[in-house]
């Protein structure tokens, strides 16, 4: 019984999730709506905040799920040759991230950053992104005086800042290529500064 109970229970946050799946790619991820969900998905309301305690949880869900495909498409890459081409692979996932205003701020605070008890998909693509970032660099071009563990997070933390300048009235039309390749080429390959 309690096995019967436990696949129906799997199925139904499978149909909530394909639902939710279906109106995202029909509509923007903020227009979604609970009320839309749970009619598409047959079931009460009650029924998704069984699954979800609210939209952002089921956002976590769904945005972590596309930026970890996104992911899975680089972390099967060769190393890149260098700065710019370590920005040219990060750029499908950033672009995804920054798609929507409403997006991006589900994903700073379900990132980790906002210190929330549980950890989310989100939060795991974040973890993963550093794993992917470290290997690139200790296998790549780049300075040899800071670990690749922490030239890793200094490469997250710009991806960051990057994408929130991209919703900053000053810097929206900068885009996010150009800036990232600055940001890191100062950070990955700094000039070896003489003294006169």
């Amino acid at each position: 019984m309690a096995r019967m109970m436990q696949k129906r229970t799997l199925e139904t946050r499978a149909r909530l999730v394909s639902v939710a799946e279906d109106m995202v790619a029909s509509k923007a991820f903020e227009a979604l709506r609970v009320e839309d969900v749970v009619q598409a998905a047959g079931v009460a309301k009650g029924t998704f905040f069984a699954h979800f305690k609210d939209k952002d949880a089921l956002m976590d869900r769904l945005i972590g799920d596309r930026m970890n495909a996104e992911l899975d498409r680089v972390d099967t890459d060769t190393a890149p040759s260098g700065v710019t081409d370590i920005v040219d692979r990060m750029l499908p996932l950033l672009t995804f991230m920054t798609s929507e205003r409403y997006v991006f701020d589900v994903i700073l605070r379900y990132s980790g950053a906002a210190a929330r008890e549980e950890i989310g998909v989100i939060a795991g693509t974040f973890a993963r992104q550093i794993e992917i970032f470290e290997r690139w660099i200790a296998a790549g071009p780049f300075r040899q005086d800071v670990s690749p563990a922490l030239l890793a997070e200094g490469v997250q933390a710009f991806a960051v800042q990057v994408m929130a300048l991209r919703f900053c009235a000053l810097h929206s039309e900068n885009g996010l290529r150009d800036p990232l390749i600055a940001y890191l080429k100062a950070w990955l390959r700094p000039s070896v500064q003489t003294s006169a």
